[in-house]
């Protein structure tokens, strides 16, 4: 479950270690290294929600730092390896539809209000 793979990705230091490293050193180059070394071995569903957990350490830091410029340069990096390196991928495995068809509807329905929270929590920051 997507729940299984979150606690599998914080528990990974590897990934941990590499997204400190965006962390401290924010630029692009950094950035799609660490991306393609997500997906180094393939990609899967696990691999592409490892790209949001970097894109959401990365909004975090940028919103807990008061750093608002950093959020939409984030999305369009994380846009960039979309279009370049899943875009196929996502779109033979029955496109964004696919990750959710594996859950249960309760689980779908705390994917979508977990993402609805983070959406408001952002706005809510933003708007201060």
């Amino acid at each position: 479950s997507l729940l299984e793979i979150a606690d599998d990705i914080n528990k990974n230091a590897e990934l941990q270690q590499l997204i400190n490293q965006v962390q401290g050193n924010c630029a692009k180059d950094v950035f799609m290294t660490v991306a393609r070394s997500i997906f180094a071995d393939g990609i899967n569903w696990g691999r592409v929600v490892a790209l949001f957990h970097l894109a959401y350490r990365l909004i975090h830091k940028a919103l807990t730092t008061n750093h608002l410029e950093n959020i939409r340069t984030v999305i369009s990096w994380v846009l960039q390896v979309i279009r370049e390196r899943l875009y196929s991928w996502i779109e033979r495995q029955g496109g964004w539809e696919g990750v959710i068809r594996g859950f249960s509807w309760w689980r779908t329905v705390a994917i979508v209000a977990s993402v609805i929270l983070v959406a408001s929590f952002v706005y809510n920051r933003k708007t201060r």
